[in-house]
């Protein structure tokens, strides 16, 4: 379990810990991001190893990938329709496609939720409103603009997703060891950092000391 607290006390209530089920929002993508819908998480790593191979290795692009197959399924759904009629069998089973007024609408909305966030947290970085913000946009950009120089959008596309879906699976599975470990680092982290904070706290008391005595020289000069 991943506690909501860095250290919680021993014999506290299970309501104080989260499951990372949890902490992903407990929903389908929780399922599919922790292989609790194992055909649907194999789907969408074969689908993004398939995309990477089309576009990267064999050299497709998108235009001609997307022409291609339309060309390929309205060839083979027009020759079924003749067929068909010839044969006196049933046309294709396809069903009639429209985007209805309350699809669209509903699309509309949520678009516009999300575009007036970011607009907002744009407006809170430019007026100076909320500095932390403007530090973690302004470091994931960077992040972003180091990691796009060093490969392309189709393979970190298809990296993100092959680590979205094996790095939270993987810590589910091993969680207490990893725990453990991180705990352990983190108490020698402290360790250190106490040990770092001592000896410069001395430091500076010696300097202080020196400082001091050279005034006094000086004075009594």
């Amino acid at each position: 379990m991943i506690s909501v607290q860095d250290q919680p006390m021993a014999g506290s209530s299970p309501e104080l810990q989260r499951s990372l089920h949890e902490i992903l929002g407990g929903g389908i993508l929780a399922d599919v991001i922790l292989w609790r819908r194992k055909n649907v998480t194999k789907a969408i790593l074969l689908g993004a190893l398939a995309s990477w191979l089309v576009f990267e290795v064999v050299g497709y692009t998108l235009l001609s990938l997307v022409s291609n197959v339309l060309l390929l399924l309205i060839s083979i759904l027009f020759l079924w329709a003749k067929a068909a009629e010839v044969l006196n069998r049933p046309p294709p089973p396809m069903p009639e496609m429209h985007l209805s007024e309350e699809m669209i609408y509903e699309a509309a909305v949520l678009f516009r939720f999300h575009v007036n966030k970011v607009l907002s947290a744009f407006n809170d970085i430019v007026q100076g409103k909320d500095p932390k913000l403007f530090y973690t946009v302004a470091l994931c950009l960077w992040l972003i603009s180091m990691v796009g120089g060093l490969t392309d959008m189709l393979t970190l596309g298809y990296t993100s997703i092959a680590i979205i879906l094996t790095v939270p699976a993987l810590y589910e599975k091993y969680e207490d060891g990893l725990d453990r470990c991180v705990k352990l680092a983190h108490m020698q982290v402290k360790m250190y950092e106490a040990v770092y904070t001592e000896c410069l706290n001395k430091y500076f008391i010696k300097a202080k000391k020196w400082i001091l005595e050279k005034k006094k020289l000086i004075t009594d000069v």
